[in-house]
């Protein structure tokens, strides 16, 4: 569908979806993986989030930032997986110039916070390991409402600046978005005229939050490391301080590695076929989202061991329901 722009040119007001074209015979069996994964999302995160809410001595910065990276994981997945599944299952895969704009923007927006969330949880553990006596100073109210802040307003602006570019493009050739959501650049990639600025753009997103955050937070994991190998008097606290920071940073880096891949593919114009691009622009958003809450939450003694309680609790409560009526029966 096309609409006349200022000026006497035309420009599409619709796009239509072409993730994975080498499969495209095979799209229904390609929502099964993708539904199950989405269900884990919902009930990985919603879990974790339950078991802090509920459990009054989780209530400390740590465990606050973990549910917000929940938030945003849940707020991610649901940007981009269910239109996803209707396109698959109904082929409802045709979306407008504003609802692509607006996709566009929460998804990388959320991407950008949970690159901040991932930062401030690293600083969080640096405070708490490498100075324990300024930790309440340190990471205390003020401190979270100005990384809140932070995080807002640095996401916000770039993001909004990033869809602008975007939004102010013509669309004349092509209209099919060669992905299963509205990625920047595989959206720009269909614009008719100039787009250096909207690549320049893409770049600086990249160099923001991944030249920033990835430095900042390994560094914080080296100090933590440093720090624990010279305190610990074993070489087992040793092994699980080297396991849990191994862990965390494998999954960062896939976050940040395939989606700066996805990101910029177009702009440096790397050969990588459709159908991978569009998986590792699902990837890098759906698998931080599902491993997540088990790499911080149920791998962590504390979350753990609140989740077996609440579910002992749980079992004590259904047994004394099926009990009680016997007993009121002899009173």
């Amino acid at each position: 569908m096309l609409a006349a722009s200022p000026g006497g040119n035309f420009s599409h007001s619709s796009f239509v979806f072409r993730g994975f074209p080498a499969l495209r015979h095979h799209h229904q069996l390609l929502a099964l993986p993708f539904s199950a994964s989405y269900l884990t999302v919902l009930l990985g995160n919603g879990v974790l989030v339950h078991v802090i809410r509920r459990t009054g001595s989780l209530h400390g910065p740590m465990y606050l930032l973990l549910c917000a990276l929940c938030a945003v994981d849940v707020l991610s997945a649901t940007a981009i997986v269910p239109g996803l599944l209707l396109a698959l299952l109904f082929g409802w895969d045709r979306i407008s110039l504003a609802g692509c704009l607006t996709q566009m923007f929460f998804t990388h927006f959320l991407s950008s916070l949970e690159s901040t969330l991932l930062l401030a949880m690293a600083l969080d553990r640096y405070a708490a390991v490498c100075r324990p006596l300024r930790y309440a100073e340190l990471v205390g109210a003020p401190a979270a409402v100005k990384l809140l802040l932070f995080a807002l307003v640095r996401s916000g602006s770039i993001m909004a600046t990033l869809v602008a570019l975007a939004g102010s493009l013509r669309f004349c050739g092509s209209n099919a978005v060669r992905h299963c959501y509205c990625d920047h650049m595989a959206l720009v990639s269909l614009a008719c005229g100039g787009t250096e600025r909207s690549s320049a753009a893409g770049l600086a997103v990249i160099v923001c939050f991944v030249g920033v955050d990835i430095p900042l937070i390994c560094l914080s994991y080296a100090k933590i490391l440093s720090a624990v190998f010279k305190a610990a008097a074993g070489g087992e606290e040793r092994r699980k301080a080297l396991h849990t920071c191994g862990t965390h940073l494998i999954v960062m880096m896939c976050f940040y590695l395939v989606g700066s891949v996805s990101f910029l593919s177009h702009n440096l114009n790397i050969g990588i076929p459709t159908d991978a691009n569009t998986l590792m622009g699902l990837v890098y958003i759906l698998l931080p989202a599902t491993v997540n809450p088990v790499v911080y939450g149920v791998r962590t003694t504390e979350i753990r061991n609140a989740l077996l309680r609440l579910l002992a609790g749980r079992g004590q409560n259904r047994t004394a329901r099926k009990v009680s009526p016997a007993g009121d029966s002899q009173t």
